[in-house]
């Protein structure tokens, strides 16, 4: 029987990439974004090789949208087997330079987003009783990045949602772990900064979204069925130690 896959920040980079990976494998995919055209591009695709996607526009920092987000997903497939929440931002500022505005915009969105989607896809999960739920966080999430702050604390944050909340649903069949990726490619970077970033990995090169894709697929199967609360590196050895 599919699965149903209930996915934040589709729209692009690691999330499209997991609707894409997702629905190849013969699930069901629900996305949801504010980016409505990104989504419906990605929802194209799957249904152009034959998948199954639905596009849903919600932003994850307001409650009531991702409640009436899960609970559609849950009346149109039936469950929500698995969920991969990537929904993020990026804005690199300082310490003394990040302004209240852009503190609360980053993790409103990275932080608080991600527990509102959490919140309401473990009560969904708790009701039908089972599902596996995999967080986007970062390298960012476990090491300093000077310039970084309010990214880093949103990443770090995302963390210790994932411990917390695995320990909380451990034992009622629901897992629930984190990816931490370095550089990954996305369509917007030049060569030029591929070149710089792929130089700080020791494989010389950034990540893939798919291969971020591949490890949120493993960490919601039965493969991983003796996993959760766990934070995957994803970086090609960048924060392994010197080299």
């Amino acid at each position: 029987m599919n699965k149903a896959v209930f996915i934040t920040g589709g729209a692009s980079g690691i999330g499209r990439a997991s609707a894409i990976a997702f629905a190849k494998a013969g699930e069901n995919v629900f996305i949801i974004d504010i980016d409505i055209d990104g989504m419906n591009a990605a929802v194209d695709e799957i249904i152009a090789f034959g998948g199954k996607a639905v596009a849903h526009k919600a932003d994850v920092t307001k409650e009531q949208e991702v409640s009436d987000a899960v609970s559609r997903c849950a009346q149109l497939f039936g469950s929500i087997d698995y969920a991969h929440n990537n929904a993020a931002v990026i804005i690199s500022k300082s310490t003394v330079n990040c302004t209240e505005e852009i503190w609360d915009k980053t993790i409103n969105t990275n932080l608080k987003g991600y527990w509102l989607c959490m919140k309401c896809e473990i009560l969904q999960m708790q009701k039908q009783g089972h599902g596996s739920i995999v967080n986007t966080s970062s390298i960012s999430g476990l090491i300093g990045r000077a310039g970084d702050m309010p990214y880093n604390v949103s990443k770090s944050g995302i963390i210790g949602l994932t411990k917390t909340a695995a320990l909380e649903n451990a034992d009622k069949n629901i897992r629930i772990n984190c990816v931490c990726p370095g550089a990954i490619q996305t369509k917007d970077w030049n060569d030029r900064v591929i070149k710089k970033l792929g130089s700080l990995h020791p494989m010389n090169r950034v990540g893939q979204p798919e291969e971020v894709a591949n490890a949120v697929m493993w960490l919601c199967s039965d493969n991983s069925s003796f996993v959760t609360g766990h934070s995957l590196v994803i970086d090609g050895g960048r924060i392994a130690g010197e080299w």
